[in-house]
């Protein structure tokens, strides 16, 4: 599928039928092209466009290079990451001439806001680096409202970790529930940092391509702008990997405790219950010769002697605090 955009006034519009390729296009947009679509373009436009094999090389020289006077730019991005399993794939953003290129092979959601929108706003898409540089930041602003969802959601997990002393304690059931959260957020979080490199990367890229192109100051300047808020997103999203990792250890240790409770429960159960048993022991071996054997009140006796025996070490754990 091929999607082309013109420009008028800054703004973008959509086109039916962008195989045409009309000279005044500046953006074309190739979603999970064909191979007859990918052959037609390279012969109308004169460049290479790179297979979805090529775009998943992790080296930079594959990512980042100029080639027949275009340059290729490739970063990975999510798509569907309103869950905690978000598609992260490669998409390559080819600047030639004034026209950008893009092919992707899933669909972000900075590739449907962002064309709906610079169709209303005029947002500086006189030329493809203007649409490339305004795409950017609605790809950067996409990183950081999932990182600002990711937070929030980190933070309910730490509510649940570290809950009111007055609540109810966490069952081993719930514990299991806040580790599979953890985790899940930990991928999350693992993801939109890897696309956060890849993007800055890309950026600085563009920014040393810019100067050398001699763009226009404003340009140069929105560059630096999306580079500083990569690398600001990349520290939060450092800072929520910590903060999961120390979840991930407190939760671990709430674990502990609650098992330690348990065996607890059942070391002082054996101390409270030997002395009866060893009472009941010794009344229950068959000497021909027992003082108490004859007595009357020797059943009473023993069983008093057991409850005593019994009451005896758990008043005394109660008192020291181990209850």
């Amino acid at each position: 599928m091929i999607r082309g955009f013109l420009n008028e006034g800054g703004r973008l519009k959509a086109v039916e039928g962008a195989s045409e390729l009309s000279e005044n296009l500046v953006w074309i947009d190739l979603i999970n092209p064909t191979d007859a679509e990918e052959n037609d373009l390279e012969s109308r436009l004169g460049i290479d466009i790179p297979t979805k094999e090529e775009m998943e090389e992790i080296e930079i020289s594959s990512r980042l290079y100029n080639k027949d006077g275009a340059a290729f730019m490739t970063a990975t991005l999510p798509a569907q990451a309103d869950g905690d399993d978000p598609q992260m794939h490669p998409v390559t953003f080819v600047l030639s001439g004034v026209r950008l290129i893009t092919v992707r092979y899933h669909d972000p959601r900075a590739f449907q806001t962002f064309p709906q929108r610079a169709e209303k706003v005029p947002m500086g898409c006189d030329t493809g680096e203007g649409v490339l540089v305004a795409l950017l930041e609605a790809i950067v602003d996409r990183l950081a409202d999932i990182l600002e969802r990711a937070g929030r959601e980190i933070d309910g997990i730490s509510r649940d970790v570290f809950q009111h002393k007055g609540a109810k304690p966490t069952k081993s059931q719930d514990f299991q529930k806040v580790l599979e959260a953890i985790g899940r957020k930990g991928d999350l979080t693992s993801n939109i940092r890897d696309s956060l490199v890849t993007l800055e990367r890309l950026i600085g890229f563009l920014g040393h391509g810019a100067m050398q192109r001699k763009s226009g100051k404003d340009l140069r300047e929105r560059i630096k702008t999306l580079s500083r808020d990569v690398r600001s997103l990349a520290d939060h999203a450092s800072f929520l990997s910590q903060k999961i990792t120390f979840l991930l250890d407190a939760t671990l240790g709430m674990i502990n405790i609650e098992q330690n409770a348990i065996i607890k429960i059942f070391s002082v159960a054996a101390v409270v219950f030997l002395p009866p048993t060893l009472v009941a022991s010794s009344y229950g071996m068959n000497f021909e010769h027992m003082p108490e054997l004859e007595w009357l009140l020797g059943y009473p006796w023993a069983i008093g002697l057991m409850i005593l025996s019994a009451i005896i070490p758990y008043v005394y754990f109660k008192r020291r605090g181990w209850l």
